[in-house]
């Protein structure tokens, strides 16, 4: 089986369409309930300061790397390898549980890439859908910690993922996916597994339906009960199941006597148990004021696949200036190989990203929405006591800065500010167009300004 299914990963790889495309995660533009926990709330304002994050998805999906656990769900979306029989793949699958042994796992290059990178914030899978754990899971031995790398001192991942991102002042968020296929109280093997969503009517069968709560329960009581540090996110995904289900609630109530203030993000359900909505592989059309983390993908998969087609350090900075213009926060997925490391191409990429943020994170990090936030390929932010606005000029791919840009409103007081190197721009203001003169010896990439404004006109 290993080897008919190694030989034919490549097509699977190609063939696996991600969930997103088939509409379970879609921007929600209302229906938003703002927290009533003064905790929650102060921590969510320091979160939407934060405005750049990485979400890591690492599982036995990285072994062969494929896409994430879809491809064990049988929907009629899904590809699998040609002449492979379904029962026989999911046994391969979860029989990579006994070959998954990360020998070179090293969370503090993952988080100094990271770093490096100008990202705040670090989501980590601890739980997908295939429920196969990152952790050292009490509950179940289908986990890392259990299999070839038990013995290694460092089999509890999701503890030195977090301790390696809290040394670098990172804000630390637990990813865990609701359904588990692989709990018998989810997908019970007495029957076919036709879709995502449990293979039974709960009625009839209320007793797997319980365990598989129970499980749910104690499995978020561990992660979230101390033991791997204070966390402020718990970033639940599989929105098919509602929190509520569950006991949500509960659980939250709980987890935040360990973590006070942690946000939830109950993914696409609404309601007070999501803190902040998440539109996945898209940026929305217009601003939203309510808190809201595009997630989008560094490569097209979540996960590591080899020779992925990344995006470039220009396409990232330019989408996330576009997303903090329309008050949101962008978390990018990076996918570590399965020997436990960031590859070098996407260090590289990563590092691009920060040398321009090191500059003008100025003009990202801390700022909040201004009403004419665009304009053209200009993208406006403003300084959150409003004394300034902030201009991005998303440079595209391939082509080279104008001698100067213009924009209608946004009139500063003064001269533009270039902040790549502080210097006062020439500044025409005429029947209220601003034009603003660049200077020649610029480098072809984004560039952002400083406009000071009265603090009126950037609200």
């Amino acid at each position: 089986m290993n080897k008919f299914f190694l030989a034919a990963i490549a097509a699977l790889i190609c063939t696996v369409a991600p969930a997103q495309d088939h509409g379970d995660v879609v921007a929600q533009a209302d229906g938003y309930m703002w927290p009533s926990d003064g905790a929650v709330l102060e921590k969510l304002d320091r979160w939407q300061d934060l405005k750049f994050g990485v979400l890591i998805h690492w599982g036995l999906y990285s072994v062969p790397g494929i896409v994430e656990s879809w491809s064990i769900c049988n929907e009629d979306w899904i590809t699998r390898p040609e002449g492979s029989d379904y029962e026989e793949y999911k046994k391969w699958y979860w029989g990579l549980s006994k070959e998954f042994n990360p020998v070179d796992f090293d969370p503090s290059q993952w988080a100094e890439a990271c770093a490096d990178a100008g990202m705040k914030y670090v989501i980590f899978t601890t739980k997908h859908h295939d429920g196969f754990c990152m952790y050292d899971s009490r509950f179940t031995d289908f986990t890392i910690a259990k299999g070839p790398f038990a013995d290694d001192p460092r089999s509890d991942v999701a503890k030195h993922v977090f301790d390696a991102f809290r040394v670098r002042g990172f804000m630390t968020g637990a990813y865990f996916s609701k359904p588990d296929w692989h709990h018998h109280g989810f997908w019970n093997p007495y029957y076919a597994t036709p879709d995502r969503m449990p293979n039974y009517r709960r009625e009839m069968h209320p007793d797997w339906w319980e365990s598989y709560v129970k499980f749910t329960q104690d499995q978020l009581g561990e992660i979230t009960g101390g033991r791997y540090g204070s966390l402020d996110i718990l970033w639940l995904d599989g929105g098919w199941i509602a929190g509520g289900q569950i006991g949500l609630d509960g659980i939250l109530e709980e987890a935040r006597r360990h973590n006070p203030g942690m946000l939830s993000v109950d993914r696409t359900i609404g309601g007070p148990d999501e803190n902040y909505q998440t539109p996945e592989r898209m940026v929305p059309d217009a601003q939203i004021a309510h808190p809201w983390e595009s997630c989008l993908p560094l490569s097209n998969d979540w996960g590591w696949v080899p020779d992925a087609p990344y995006k470039s350090a220009r396409t990232v900075v330019n989408t996330l200036a576009e997303i903090t213009a329309k008050g949101g926060c962008l978390v990018l997925g990076v996918g570590p190989t399965a020997q436990g490391l960031i590859e070098e191409r996407e260090v590289k990429i990563l590092r691009k990203i920060g040398d321009w943020l090191s500059v003008n994170g100025e003009a990202i990090y801390g700022t909040r929405i201004t009403p004419d936030y665009h304009q053209g390929r200009l993208w406006f932010t403003a300084s959150k006591d409003g004394k300034y606005l902030y201009a991005v000029y998303a440079l595209p791919e391939g082509e080279s800065l104008p001698k100067s840009i213009s924009w209608k409103g946004n009139v500063p007081e003064g001269k533009a500010v270039l902040l790549s190197g502080g210097r006062k721009l020439k500044t025409v203001v005429k029947d209220g167009t601003v034009t603003v003169t660049l200077p020649g010896n610029l480098p072809d990439d984004s560039i952002a300004l400083r406009l000071r404004v009265s603090p009126s006109s950037s609200r």
